[in-house]
C-alpha cells in the first residue's frame, strides 16, 4: 500500500481518532485545528470529567442511538467501546466504569484523556497545526469523478493532499469552535445537510410554577412526553427545575425525542410532559399511602400534612395544583379530592414550549445526510477521497457516553479506510 498524505480538519474526538487511525496505517497525517489546543469540547464534556464511552453490550449501544443507528453498524463493529478503552488506557490514561456503564478516566479529569490521545498523535508522527482555520475544500474533476485535492485556509495558504477527513463537529458549544464549518464544506461540495436542532438540551416549560421550584432536583422520578395521543418518550431518572423549565439527565434524553418529532406535530397539539413523582407505587398503592398519611394527620390542615410525601419546596405547588384549600382539615378531604390528588402525583402536567438554544445543547441533531456517505468507509459518495466523521454527520444518541462512541468509531473507520 502506498503512503498517502492525509489532512484531518478538526481536532476534537473524531478528528484526533481519525488522525491516529490514518497514521497507524502508515500515512503522512496533518491535523488542522482552528483553536489554540486540541479537544476543546472534549475538555468540557461530562462536566469536565469526560464520559469516554459506554461499556454496555453492542445491542444497548445501538438502542441508545437516536438517529440513523443502522448507518453505524460498520463503524461500531470495526472499532467498539472495548477497543476505545484499550487505546486510551494503553496511551496512559486508566479508566473506570460507573453507574449505567458510563466510562470515565480514573482521575475524573478530561484533560488526561486528551493528553493520552496527544501522546498517540505524537507517537505516530501526526503533524499538528493549531490556530489553523480551513476556509474551503478544494475539488477537481477527474475521470468523470469529482475528487478532493486540497484545502484553502483563512490565511489563503493552500495545502494539497491525497485524502481529507472532515471532523468539525456540530453547532453546539460554539465557544469550543463548533461553528458549523463542516456543514458549509459539505454543501459547497454538493452534499445534503438535514435541518439542525439542539439536542441533549434543557426544555422550556410554560407553567409559571416551575420557576418557584428553581433549583429543586428530583431523583428516581419518571416522565412521559406526549403530543396528542402519541407518546414521544418515557424515562426514569433524575431531573432539575430551572428558571425557564426543566433540565437534568432525564430531561436531556427526552429533549432529543422532542427535537426529532416536533416537525411532525399535527396542528395545535400541545407537547405535554407528565411527571410521576412516585413511580415505585401503583395508583392503588399510592392511594393506600395517602389514606395512611391522612389518617395519621387527620386533625391537621392539608398544608401541614404533606411533609412525608414531597420535598418542602414542592409542597406549596402541589397544594395549589390540587385545588384543595391549604387550610382544609385532612379529615374533611373527600374521596374524590384524594383520588384526584393521587392522579396529580402520578402525572404532574407541564407544557413544553421548546428547547433552549445551541449554546446550552450538548450535541446537534441533524447534519450531513448519511445517504451521501458510504457507511463502510465514511467516504463521501459524491467526492472521492473526502471523508466525514463525528457530530458533523446526521447521527446522535442519548447521554451516557454514546455520542463520544459515535465520534471515536466513525473517526477511526474513516482514518482506517484511506488507501
Amino acid at each position: 500500500m502506498r503512503m498517502s498524505n492525509v489532512i484531518v480538519v478538526g481536532g476534537g474526538a473524531a478528528g484526533m481518532m481519525a488522525a491516529i487511525a490514518a497514521a497507524k496505517c502508515g500515512h503522512n497525517v496533518t491535523l488542522l485545528e482552528k483553536n489554540e489546543k486540541l479537544g476543546k469540547k472534549l475538555f468540557i464534556t461530562g462536566k469536565g470529567r469526560c464520559n469516554v464511552t459506554n461499556g454496555a453490550d453492542m445491542d444497548v449501544l445501538f438502542q441508545n442511538v437516536c438517529t440513523n443507528e443502522k448507518f453505524l453498524y460498520s463503524a461500531f463493529y470495526s472499532f467498539d467501546n472495548t477497543q476505545v478503552c484499550d487505546l486510551i488506557e494503553q496511551a496512559g490514561c486508566p479508566l473506570k466504569t460507573e453507574r449505567g456503564d458510563r466510562v470515565f478516566p480514573v482521575s475524573d479529569h478530561s484533560s488526561d484523556v486528551i493528553a493520552a490521545l496527544q501522546r498517540e498523535l505524537h507517537k505516530y508522527h501526526v503533524d499538528i497545526h493549531l490556530h489553523t482555520e480551513v476556509k474551503k475544500i478544494l475539488t477537481k474533476e477527474s475521470d468523470d469523478n469529482i475528487c478532493f485535492y486540497g484545502v484553502e485556509c483563512t490565511d489563503h495558504k493552500k495545502l494539497t493532499a491525497d485524502a481529507c477527513i472532515i471532523c468539525t463537529g456540530g453547532c453546539s458549544y460554539a465557544a469550543a469552535g463548533s461553528t458549523g464549518d463542516g456543514y458549509r464544506f459539505a454543501e459547497e461540495t454538493g452534499h445534503k445537510v438535514t435541518e439542525r436542532r439542539p439536542a441533549l438540551v434543557p426544555l422550556e416549560i410554560s407553567e409559571s410554577w416551575c420557576k418557584a421550584l428553581m433549583g429543586l432536583s428530583l431523583k428516581n422520578v419518571e416522565i412521559r412526553m406526549q403530543c396528542g395521543k402519541k407518546t414521544w418518550y418515557e424515562g426514569f431518572g433524575e431531573m432539575l427545575f430551572t428558571h425557564f423549565g426543566v433540565s437534568g439527565p432525564l430531561i436531556l434524553s427526552a429533549s432529543s425525542f422532542y427535537s426529532k418529532n416536533i416537525s411532525k406535530r399535527k396542528g395545535d397539539d400541545e407537547v405535554k410532559l407528565f411527571l410521576d413523582l412516585k413511580p415505585a407505587l401503583t395508583p392503588e398503592q399510592l392511594d393506600k399511602r395517602l389514606l395512611r398519611d391522612f389518617e395519621e394527620a387527620k386533625n391537621k390542615q392539608f398544608k401541614n400534612a404533606l411533609d412525608h410525601l414531597f420535598p418542602a419546596k414542592l409542597i406549596p405547588v402541589m397544594i395549589e395544583l390540587s385545588g384543595i384549600s391549604p387550610e382544609k382539615k385532612v379529615n374533611e378531604i373527600s374521596r374524590e379530592e384524594r383520588k384526584a390528588f393521587g392522579m396529580l402525583i402520578k402525572a404532574l402536567p407541564m407544557t413544553v414550549t421548546g428547547t433552549r438554544s445551541f449554546a446550552e445543547a450538548i450535541i446537534t441533531q441533524g447534519g450531513i445526510s448519511v445517504k451521501d456517505i458510504n457507511p463502510s468507509t465514511m467516504e463521501s459518495r459524491l467526492v472521492k477521497h473526502l471523508y466525514f466523521a463525528g457530530e458533523v454527520l446526521d447521527l446522535d444518541a442519548m447521554t451516557g457516553g454514546f455520542n463520544l462512541q459515535i465520534a471515536w468509531s466513525t473517526g477511526h473507520l474513516a482514518g482506517d479506510s484511506i488507501q
